[in-house]
């Protein structure tokens, strides 16, 4: 029975698609109203923090994702949502669990920034380099017609724009940044949910009949991301406050933006689809527990 994620499609209208479209547009626009000139010019003083987060994030996460494929071989739908997740960049959600957790909310904020601009072009490399080396999903991809092209073109337009725009008001209308910012952050992740809801109750049965086959790999894979991005931290020196940063930039990943992917370039390919949806509803969970362990933590 399992085999049918590979075949099956879920069902997402155009309509919910632009909705979806949209919402990430404006979600990355109200979180790059935090951003300013001052936090590139931070990671150009003092870049290792960010370097190591770079690294921990595009590199080694992904690479150590094709090592868990490996090792448990899921349903080639279900590796390439991995695949896909890992090589999202982190989620708009990272820094307020960064700053709850007591991490660094400036680090968190430029990892975010640079991050969105790398995904532009990281994403789709990772994507296709990852489940190009694993033959299973390499398979699959070639029954796709997958433009590395148009992925770059789609996630220019819903994170580079959106975050240039984010940083040009927030440049040249502070005080409109400043009152708005919370708005659009509040408003657009509940908007957000709403339409992830409102995909899986679209697909309700086909959810709850194939949810068991992705349930542990998510809880793993996430688990080995928030590790990765703590030990790295460790490992490079950085201080408590940055390896709790860099675990959450790494843990919790825009799995939104894959979800948008997923339905845009493989029709919303059943193990793609259920895994990346499961990891946007648990990836907040297991940040917000997280996230409030360490708030009751001293530094």
């Amino acid at each position: 029975m399992q085999q049918e994620l590979d075949t099956i499609i879920l069902n997402f209208d155009s309509e919910s698609l632009f909705f979806l479209n949209l919402t990430l547009a404006v979600i990355m626009f109200g979180v790059a109203l935090n951003i300013t000139i001052s936090d590139f010019l931070r990671i150009v003083k003092n870049p290792k923090s960010v370097l190591i987060g770079v690294l921990s994030q595009f590199i080694l996460l992904p690479a150590f994702t094709f090592l868990l494929v490996t090792i448990i071989q899921p349903l080639p739908s279900i590796a390439l949502g991995m695949f896909l997740v890992a090589a999202c960049p982190g989620g708009n959600i990272s820094n307020f669990m960064t700053h709850y957790a007591k991490g660094n909310a400036a680090l968190s904020v430029s990892l975010t920034a640079i991050s969105t601009l790398l995904a532009i072009v990281m994403t789709p490399l990772n994507f296709q380099l990852w489940s190009g080396l694993y033959g299973p999903t390499s398979n699959l991809i070639n029954t796709i017609s997958l433009s590395p092209l148009e992925m770059v073109k789609v996630i220019s337009l819903l994170l580079g724009v959106p975050l240039i725009l984010g940083m040009l008001v927030q440049n040249y209308f502070p005080k409109f940044a400043l009152k708005t910012a919370p708005i659009f952050k509040i408003g657009s992740i509940l908007f957000f949910i709403a339409l992830i809801i409102l995909a899986l109750s679209k697909n309700i049965d086909i959810f709850k009949k194939y949810i068991h086959y992705v349930f542990i790999i998510v809880l793993v894979h996430n688990i080995l991301a928030l590790i990765l991005g703590y030990s790295v931290a460790s490992i490079a020196g950085l201080s408590k406050r940055n390896r709790r940063t860099l675990a959450i930039e790494t843990g919790i990943q825009n799995s939104g933006l894959g979800l948008l992917l997923i339905f845009s370039f493989f029709n919303g390919l059943g193990g793609m689809a259920i895994l990346a949806a499961f990891w946007g509803i648990w990836h907040i969970v297991s940040g917000l527990t997280i996230a409030i362990f360490w708030s009751k933590k001293r530094i």
